[in-house]
């Protein structure tokens, strides 16, 4: 019956093996019932059937195993009926109960063993296959790859932590030798070709230990020492490396502990080369630096004409004040309360001045920015002042409207106006072809919902249509012949940096709408 023949592709048996098993099984059968009917023993002979279910256990399938039990129990019951009849015989009953029990129980473990030996064989080849997979994954990826020995290192950190040590950085820089001590207990178990390859196109014998790698000056490894002693479960961070060659690399070393500890011995690492990617952030970062400050300048080119004017007149002011001065001390007697009071004017205007040409030089330095508390509707005001000249050149009504009990802000002054003043120099271009009674510039201070002060400039002007709209706000994006398309992305950029946002929309009575959300609080660098 070649169906009840058990099939093991690992473990295949000779199909004259499997002839010879049955056919003894088959004789030792025959000889039970033999003995067990014709004979006078009085014992429990069926129970050697046990014996013929054990020798066909590795030759049939689950399937065969429970037919042949099946004809060993009918064979033992044919032996009993053959030898008593119908004389019932107490002592008969229970061996042939005993025999019954004995054969059905191995025939239960027979095929529980039969169960439990092909999951096991599957799982080995589910392994075997898994194995290839990872081994597969590993030597071919492009990112580098390692396996390390981490156990000892381990085992190391642990003792320190048994002994009392709690801040392993102050006991690194209690112990210089440490960080060598600890490179040197992390052998490299494996490395795939990219690893090779970051560290200079190195050989598989020269991969095995990192401690000509890794910079001298490093925090990175002594931040993953940190991660093992606190019993972290992943690890990233930046370092540098030190390749064959004597290049500097940076890299991103990501590496995953296990939870069972006895598989530390095999911990894979992963390294990214991220030298390229960070200098060319470092250059971005450099170039909008050099942008917002080129930006800042042209700003306040742009205004040079309205600055102008705004020193013609403190300046005035003091040159007058001083004229009076200088009469009233030609008297005789002197008026000195009149002295005094054209003093205090010429110590205001002088003030005045200051104060504008201070902004001025601040929009251009490159010093650490200062936060400070501040009102925005004095802010509002200032910038007003600012740009006096050209509101009264374009015929422009200038109005501000502030709702009650707003709160002071803390942000960077000169940020902040740089916004208004882009805002309002947009607002009095857009409104060129507007006619001179409708120009107006409205600014409207109020709550934002619990996000800050919210911050609207609404023109006259013609509005933003749907295609300058959607890219207002990238760079390089402009509705002028000779403007950058820099101003409105810078603003959006250091309010974004500082908490706040930037939006635009066209008003429902016309006109466009910035409205800028300046946050209560700055958030710090």
């Amino acid at each position: 019956m070649p169906s009840l023949v058990l099939v093991n592709p690992k473990r295949r048996l000779s199909a004259r093996y499997e002839i010879g098993i049955l056919s003894f099984a088959f004789a030792l059968a025959t000889t039970v019932f033999y003995l067990d009917t014709f004979t006078d023993i009085h014992s429990a002979l069926a129970t050697l059937y046990v014996i013929t279910l054990l020798l066909s256990a590795e030759t049939l399938t689950e399937r065969g195993t429970l037919l042949m039990t099946a004809v060993c129990i009918v064979l033992s019951i044919l032996s009993y009926a053959a030898a008593h009849g119908t004389d019932a015989d107490l002592a008969a009953i229970l061996r042939l109960t005993v025999a019954v029990a004995a054969i059905s129980i191995t025939c239960a473990l027979i095929i529980r063993n039969h169960r439990a030996r092909l999951d096991l064989i599957k799982f080995n080849a589910a392994l075997q296959s898994s194995e290839e997979r990872y081994r597969t994954i590993f030597e071919q990826s492009r990112v580098a790859l390692w396996e390390r020995d981490y156990s000892e290192v381990r085992a190391s950190l642990m003792r320190l932590k048994s002994q009392g040590v709690v801040d392993l950085r102050a006991y690194a820089r209690d112990n210089p030798d440490f960080i060598a001590d600890c490179i040197a207990r992390i052998p490299t178990v494996a490395a795939n070709a990219a690893a090779l390859e970051v560290l200079g196109n190195v050989s598989a014998q020269n991969a095995g230990s990192m401690r000509r790698y890794i910079a001298h000056d490093d925090e990175t490894f002594l931040d993953l020492m940190v991660a093992i002693f606190d019993n972290q479960s992943y690890f990233e961070g930046k370092g540098t490396i030190i390749t064959s060659d004597g290049t500097t690399k940076l890299v991103l070393l990501t590496v995953g502990f296990p939870v069972d500890v006895s598989n530390f011995n095999r911990v894979i690492v992963g390294m990214f080369d991220i030298t390229e990617r960070e200098l060319a952030q470092k250059a971005l970062f450099e170039a909008q630096a050099e942008l917002a400050l080129a930006s800042r300048a042209a700003t306040v080119g742009a205004l040079s004409a309205s600055l102008a004017h705004e020193l013609n007149q403190p300046l005035g002011a003091i040159v007058v004040n001083a004229q009076t001065l200088q009469r009233w001390l030609d008297r005789d007697p002197p008026d000195l309360a009149a002295v005094s009071r054209s003093a205090e004017r010429i110590a205001r205007d002088s003030q005045r001045a200051s104060d504008i040409i201070r902004s001025t030089r601040s929009m251009l330095s490159e010093r650490a920015p200062v936060l400070e508390a501040m009102s925005l509707a004095n802010l509002v005001n200032e910038t007003q002042a600012l740009m006096q000249s050209e509101l009264s050149k374009n015929r422009i009504t200038f109005e501000t409207s502030e709702a009650p009990a707003i709160t002071n802000v803390t942000a960077i002054r000169i940020e902040l106006q740089q916004v208004l003043i882009n805002l309002f120099t947009n607002a009095i271009q857009a409104m060129a072809a507007t006619p001179e009674e409708l120009r107006r510039i409205s600014v409207t201070i109020e709550p934002a919902g619990g996000q800050g002060i919210r911050v609207g400039v609404l023109d006259t002007g013609p509005g933003l249509s749907p295609e300058v709209l959607k890219n207002l706000f990238k760079p390089f994006c402009t509705t002028k012949k000779t403007g950058l398309g820099m101003g409105l992305a810078i603003c959006r950029s250091m309010l974004e940096a500082r908490g706040g946002s930037l939006t635009a929309s066209n008003h429902p009575g016309g006109g466009a709408l910035f409205e800028m959300i300046v946050p209560m609080e700055a958030v710090h660098e």
